[in-house]
């Protein structure tokens, strides 16, 4: 049974709590030997959608009753899960009045422009916590929308917000005396890097431009500043023209290469000229290439995921594209992991029994569930493949279920993984 929360009501930060202490709502943090905090902090925020403004999943609150909630709404509780998820791995308790005294000291600081008038209007009587809701809110109230239904672009409610989880972060690990008066130069930054990815291919398409509209709207900068933002996109940018201050900002650089990797994939497909790109973008912002292929796979399962909102993934031969070059990284991925696969597939010989049968005739659809549940359950426990924890993950069971046999064909011989 699903929990009921109602994130428009004044009060819905102490109903969360609640629930959590009644036990509906189950705060676990699981912990992987092979990624540090900061990477389990950004896999989380990529699962979530956050890193976009795209609420698509949870990070504690899958029992929620959703249903009726505007994506917002979604938005909005999604925005807290993330900062108390930040709150726990720095240390911080399971605990409503110690999570918003640090959001509170936090949020004080704050250099936002639409944030520094929400701060004029709180009521001398308002809590904590009401200060806090407010805040939550207008941190989402972006409302901006394209005349044309272009990709899921128009999804993206505010694609910022995760700026805010990153600064978070650098508060409660005191990376920076004040962090949040960084808002607006990481703001510019990540215009930037939609502006370099957008010149990537020598030409601005028309998702592209609505593409930069959108994260503009949501930056939340002066006019000085947005008018700055807006002329360097006309006549373009280069890698030289990023501030030195993202160098040693670990969470910062991993943002800015999603964010361009999204903007280039926003017609589908990275053409060569955009390659080249990728790769000069890895080594300026020092990212190992097996992580690079990671991320890259990532946000190609995210628009498959997310492909009801596009019109053009209707077509067929777009969606091959998509499934071409997706199935080409996942079997380089599978290739690095597929030690840790056939240990973790010896231990699942009813799976590995299944698979065999599906080569050679259909399975029931018990069958079909059960293979789906175990296979997911194996590469979730792997972080290379946190990719099956974002929704619509399962859509790629058929593509593993044809790759995993020529890739570990001793499996699939005998009964038994040959070591």
């Amino acid at each position: 049974m699903k929990s009921s929360l109602s994130p428009n009501s004044t009060g819905w930060i102490s109903k969360y709590f609640d629930l959590i202490d009644k036990g509906e709502l189950w705060i676990h943090i699981r912990k992987f030997d092979e990624i540090n905090d900061r990477k389990h902090i950004h896999l989380k925020c990529m699962r979530s959608g956050i890193v976009f403004g795209l609420p698509t999943r949870a990070i504690f609150g899958h029992r929620l009753n959703t249903k009726n909630w505007t994506t917002e709404e979604k938005l909005k509780v999604l925005l807290m899960e993330a900062l108390l998820f930040v709150h726990l791995k720095t240390g911080g308790k399971v605990d409503k009045h110690e999570f918003l005294a640090r959001l509170i000291q936090f949020y004080g600081d704050h250099n936002a422009k639409s944030l520094s008038q929400t701060l004029l209007f709180f009521k001398k009587e308002d809590s904590v916590e009401e200060k806090i809701e407010k805040i939550l809110a207008k941190r989402v109230d972006i409302k901006f929308n394209l005349l044309d239904n272009k990709w899921w672009v128009n999804s993206l409610n505010n694609t910022f917000v995760y700026l805010d989880v990153i600064l978070f972060y650098d508060h409660c690990m005191n990376i920076a005396e004040n962090p949040l008066h960084e808002y607006s130069e990481f703001a510019q930054e990540a215009l930037t890097a939609i502006t370099l990815a957008t010149y990537a291919d020598g030409e601005i398409s028309g998702v592209e431009r609505d593409l930069f509209n959108v994260f503009l709207a949501s930056a939340n900068l002066s006019d000085e500043l947005r008018e700055l933002a807006k002329d360097r996109f006309e006549r373009g940018a280069t890698l030289n023209d990023f501030s030195d201050k993202i160098k040693d900002r670990w969470l910062v650089k991993r943002f800015l290469t999603d964010i361009s990797l999204l903007t280039m994939f926003s017609n589908y497909e990275i053409g060569l000229e955009e390659m080249e790109y990728a790769e000069e973008l890895r080594e300026f912002m020092d990212i190992p290439k097996d992580e690079m292929d990671e991320t890259v796979m990532f946000i190609e399962s995210f628009i498959i995921a997310n492909r009801e909102k596009s019109k053009v993934l209707d077509d067929s031969a777009s969606l091959e594209k998509v499934y071409g070059s997706f199935t080409n990284r996942w079997k380089k991925i599978l290739g690095r992991n597929k030690e840790k696969l056939a240990t973790e597939l010896s231990e699942s010989k009813e799976l590995v029994q299944l698979m065999k049968k599906s080569m050679s005739e259909d399975l029931s659809p018990e069958e079909k569930e059960k293979v789906k549940e175990q296979l997911k359950d194996i590469l979730k426990s792997m972080p290379a493949f946190a990719v099956f924890m974002i929704p619509g993950g399962a859509f790629l069971m058929p593509m593993m279920m044809k790759i995993i046999p020529d890739l570990l064909p001793s499996a699939f011989k005998d009964n038994e993984i040959e070591e």
